[in-house]
């Protein structure tokens, strides 16, 4: 068995990890950055690239209004109240760290948009695998060490209970990595894992499965063998809005969020379309074939915006997921649903919102609270089959605002560090858009100058 000492090991290379791994290196750290698959950027790379912050010059430039206050108040009411709020307070009071920091390695943020779970423009774009690529090669030219292929198997710890180092296995055997300021579990959530789906949220097999290849659960399982405690178990969803012939490229389209309705193949609608897609993706299993149609008229499609994810609707057109015609009675004859019922639904939908009178399901808004709803009545018509993809689980162990793993009993678990999607309790019940890059990036560098700060007082001393 051979053993290697350092002062940081990371556990995953998603965004958390990555930016651990570069902040804690260029503060001069000796890091190994240790990613179980071949390729790096773990579900990170295969996602939309948002983020979520306030107070931005972004913001200022486009002449948005949003505040703190806003913005904990969205995620509040979008996690239901279950979100923990020492996590959310953290969020946003080292948000602006993380986007400095972000931006001074090279990050730009290419648009601002709303999306689920906001009532103001706070989600920034980015091409998110030049964003990855970018930090990881910052973090080789300060030195760090990258070991791909080499998952992490079990924790180390001394007589005391501190873990001191992980045990990473590869095609070459295994090799225990000891880690003088602590280990850091981002290994991401268990989208790719069957056997933590079927206990926790077995109804979400229904789902497709996506995340990166490695989220399976692993980081989870080593600390909940060590007795770390859990949050938001019982609330993993998949994200509404994705085709069923989906790959590994990142498809969604929010639509929805710009006027379509949703509706089964019985040609009804069955939800409040504003919701976070979080919540829509849990609607949605309950309906013939876990399917929800997209329809939306011209004046929606003109909205695309091509390049942006979610509202890219010209890419999913080339790959023919996107169908039209001109008229609805068509249209539903070829994506297979209930024509007569369809025409019903959409002049329903559409008197309601002419007349002023209520939404027969309680829809106010095009996006939590905010955008007017509009008819559909322009031809040509469209429709986007799509079922709930689970892209990520948003469970997992709990942390303090430090991001040190506690136990069941409310205990640190000392030398053990948790952030992105492997930790509970910062998101609640639902999800909202880009706060999960920007959690890992904010508890990412957090974590890492925490222990810049622990390795320059021994150096100290």
């Amino acid at each position: 068995m051979t053993t290697r000492t350092v002062d940081l090991l990371v556990l995953g290379s998603g965004i958390a990890g990555q930016t651990a791994a570069t902040a804690a290196t260029e503060a001069g750290l000796e890091v190994i950055l240790a990613e179980k698959t071949a390729d790096l950027g773990g579900s990170t790379v295969m996602s939309g690239g948002w983020f979520a912050f306030s107070g931005t010059d972004e913001q200022r430039e486009a002449g948005e209004q949003d505040s703190t206050e806003l913005f904990l108040k969205d995620m509040q009411e979008v996690g239901e109240f279950r979100n923990d709020p020492a996590l959310l307070h953290t969020y946003l009071d080292r948000q602006h760290a993380a986007y400095r920091w972000l931006k001074e390695h090279g990050v730009q943020f290419r648009e601002i948009e709303i999306s689920s779970g906001q009532s103001a423009k706070r989600s920034h774009n980015t091409a998110i695998a030049e964003v990855m690529g970018g930090l990881h090669d910052q973090f080789e030219a300060a030195e760090g060490t990258t070991l791909r292929e080499h998952r992490a198997v079990r924790l180390i710890t001394d007589a005391s209970g501190r873990v001191t180092g992980a045990t990473l296995a590869s095609s070459e055997g295994e090799i225990d990595v000891i880690a003088r300021q602590g280990v850091v579990i981002a290994t991401g959530g268990f989208t790719r894992g069957n056997e933590l789906m079927k206990i926790f949220a077995p109804e979400q097999l229904a789902a497709i499965p996506f995340g990166g290849r490695g989220n399976t659960g692993d980081g989870l399982r080593m600390a909940w063998k060590l007795g770390a405690d859990m949050a938001d178990m019982s609330f993993v969803s998949g994200t509404y809005g994705s085709h069923p012939e989906t790959g590994d490229v990142h498809e969604l389209l929010t639509a929805y969020y710009m006027g379509a309705i949703i509706v089964n193949r019985a040609g009804e609608r069955f939800t409040d379309e504003s919701q976070s897609y979080k919540t829509l993706g849990r609607a949605v299993l309950d309906e013939e074939d876990g399917l929800g149609v997209q329809i939306f008229d011209a004046d929606v499609r003109a909205k695309s915006h091509p390049g942006i994810p979610l509202k890219d609707m010209e890419a999913i057109e080339s790959l023919g997921h996107l169908h039209h015609a001109d008229t609805l009675e068509e249209l539903a004859q070829i994506v297979g649903i209930d024509g007569d019922q369809l025409v019903q639904t959409v002049e329903r939908y559409n008197r309601a919102v002419t007349d002023g009178t209520a939404d027969e399901l309680g829809r106010e808004s095009l996006c939590n609270g905010i955008g007017e709803l509009r008819t559909i009545t322009k031809a040509p018509f469209y429709a986007y089959p799509a079922k709930s993809l689970m892209t990520t689980t948003y469970c997992g162990v709990k942390v303090t605002p430090d991001a040190e793993v506690v136990d069941v009993e409310g205990e640190i678990i000392p030398g053990l560090y948790a952030i992105g999607e492997v930790v509970g309790g910062f998101h609640g019940a639902a999800y909202m858009t880009g706060t999960s890059l920007g959690k890992g990036a904010i508890f990412g560098l957090h974590v890492a100058r925490q222990a810049a700060e622990r390795f320059g007082a021994g150096a100290a001393s």
